[in-house]
């Protein structure tokens, strides 16, 4: 068992969550490979969205994922094969969703299924994610009367 490999593709699968909660579009590029492919299930979304190449995982994310939606992912319990300069990996993972234009939350869970590719510059990249949700909800905030929030990051301060 390649536990080396093992840590490094769990700390890119744990910097590329970090960053879609950070909005850190210009960082996540470095946890995809080139050609990598992204499939996200989402009932939200309708059909399933299906993305080939870094850039266009990216530009999708920095174009859905504007200031005004709060994301917080969280991925556990990874079961992470290496073979080689490959590997693939399941991961147990929940998020939830504040989208203060819409006045909603959103809370749900699924399994990605990854695959992972170690480049010529010996760092493991993301080769292709996806999932399908296991569950989604929808709340609406307005329906939650002691709801408040009380920080934003991305909020604007009011003059």
């Amino acid at each position: 068992m390649d536990l080396a490999a093992i840590e490094a593709i769990r700390r890119t699968k744990h910097a590329y969550l970090r960053c879609v909660d950070l909005k850190r579009w210009d960082e996540i590029g470095g946890t995809f490979t080139e050609d990598a492919t992204a499939e996200y299930g989402t009932p939200t979304y309708g059909d399933p969205i299906r993305l080939s190449g870094r850039d266009a995982i990216v530009g999708f994310l920095r174009e859905r994922l504007v200031p005004e939606i709060i994301t917080v992912h969280l991925a556990t319990q990874p079961e992470i094969d290496v073979d080689g300069d490959t590997a693939t990996g399941t991961w147990a993972f929940q998020d939830q969703v504040i989208a203060t234009q819409h006045n909603v939350a959103i809370i749900g869970a699924a399994f990605y299924s990854d695959r992972y590719r170690r480049e010529a510059d010996g760092v493991w990249r993301i080769s292709h994610t996806g999932y399908v949700r296991t569950y989604e909800a929808m709340l609406s905030l307005a329906d939650l009367k002691s709801f408040q929030l009380t920080a934003n990051r991305w909020a604007v301060p009011s003059a």
